[in-house]
């Protein structure tokens, strides 16, 4: 599973990130505190992850869910939580599927351009032939 303890860390890059764009302009962490603050956010986010898994065995299902983590977080009182990641998630959806509908209309936009460029050279081929 995990060789050593330190691979189930959040990547500092990520950490110094968070903290950064938490903190007004200006402020200053010191490295010992943003190792703490990595290891308290690699331990909660494997603890909701314990804690989901368990929910979801006992709901008999193989795979966590985004509504198992809600559910987890509601009821590890941390419910304080669920309103903002209730929005980020439909954010999130919401992205995804404005992505893959864009993705669907570039590939059919491909598609119906490559058969406009086929019956367009057609034509082109058969006046030059009308020509001759």
């Amino acid at each position: 599973m995990v060789e050593r303890i330190e691979d189930l860390n959040l990547p500092n890059a990520v950490i110094a990130r968070l903290i950064k764009e938490a903190l007004p302009d200006g402020s200053n962490v010191s490295k010992e505190a943003r190792a703490a603050i990595a290891k308290a956010a690699s331990v909660f986010a494997i603890f909701i992850t314990s804690s989901s898994t368990a929910l979801a065995h006992k709901q008999n299902h193989r795979t966590i869910t985004a509504k198992d983590i809600l559910q987890t977080l509601n009821e590890l009182d941390f419910e304080s939580f669920v309103p903002s990641l209730t929005q980020d998630l439909e954010v999130y959806r919401k992205m995804v599927k404005d992505k893959k509908e864009s993705k669907a209309n570039n590939k059919k936009d491909a598609s119906t351009g490559d058969a406009t460029a086929s019956s367009s050279s057609a034509v082109v081929a058969v006046d030059s032939e009308e020509a001759a």
